[in-house]
């Protein structure tokens, strides 16, 4: 059974639900590990300094930013953690605006947000609320150490919490050389274009997801099951599932509401900017073993 990412609160005015946070994808990617062609054992990545080629302990390595080529400024713990927004755990929504409001590059992960225990009023008030009306939620959470922008979307029985990008992540298509002006500057006539449309009407269909699946990963699969029942495969221990959380008390939704919609109550924006991760080079000597044979002359 999947597990909670988080457990924590769904906030829109005055009123909290108690929700969990769970993922709403599944990976169909194939992982590989690398090993020695020679032995067939794994090949390990070590974190080595880059100008003795020393490996360097976890203990002796902090995080850095690269603010011109070749220099850094170092950043404590306490430095990020400064920096960090100080809601964990919350969905806080800070406006509703209109379903197809949002463009479509901006969304990049779902997930699902499911009632905690007592908490089925205030969850389903707020998705049917928004399904009658149209809107969605904007609203921002923080996930493990990132804050994100998110948008709070109805989906049938569901509320789905859809992750956002922040605008200076887009790129904005001007900045590429692309195609520009009308038609005919590309020697497009107007037969050529209503060919086209029929094309497009001919091929006209239902949405329907579940007829499109990852061949490749398929196919991959089944050349791993073939190999598996030559070579035999390896098993893995199950991890033990989170303990749950005290329910929330009932609350008063009407006044709630009213006293939300009195104060207009909304919080002052504000980003986290998480310092960048940077990895070590990680560098791998190998030998070459045997002598040379010697050429007959």
């Amino acid at each position: 059974m999947a597990r909670p990412i988080w457990t924590g609160t769904l906030t829109f005015g005055l009123l909290n639900v108690p929700v969990s946070l769970m993922t709403g994808e599944r990976s169909s990617e194939i992982h590989f590990h690398l090993l020695d062609g020679r032995d067939k054992k794994p090949v390990h990545y070590k974190r080595v300094n880059a100008k003795t080629g020393k490996e360097v302990p976890w203990k002796e390595i902090v995080k850095a930013y690269e603010y011109e080529k070749g220099h850094y400024v170092v950043l404590d713990p306490a430095d990020i953690r400064a920096a960090a927004p100080e809601s964990h755990e919350t969905v806080e929504i800070q406006t509703f605006v209109d379903e197809d409001a949002v463009p479509i590059q901006y969304f990049e992960k779902p997930y699902v947000l499911v009632p905690g225990k007592k908490a089925d009023k205030g969850y389903v008030l707020l998705r049917e609320t928004l399904a009658d009306t149209g809107k969605i939620g904007i609203a921002r959470v923080v996930i493990r150490t990132k804050e994100y922008l998110a948008a709070v979307k109805p989906d049938g029985d569901a509320l789905l919490l859809l992750l956002l990008r922040f605008p200076e992540e887009i790129v904005d298509p001007k900045e590429y050389k692309l195609p520009h002006g009308a038609p005919s500057t590309f020697r497009i006539t107007e037969k050529e274009q209503q060919m086209a449309k029929q094309l497009i009407s001919a091929m006209v269909g239902e949405w329907k997801p579940e007829q499109y699946e990852d061949d490749f990963a398929k196919r991959l699969h089944a050349v791993i099951r073939k190999k598996m029942k030559s070579k035999g495969a390896l098993a893995s221990a199950d991890e033990s599932e989170p303990k749950e959380r005290e329910p929330t008390n009932v609350v008063d939704f009407m006044a709630l509401l009213k006293q939300s919609i009195e104060s207009n109550k909304r919080t002052p924006s504000g980003r986290a900017k998480a310092a960048p991760r940077k990895r070590a080079a990680a560098r791998r000597h190998s030998g070459r073993a045997g002598a040379k044979k010697r050429r007959a002359g």
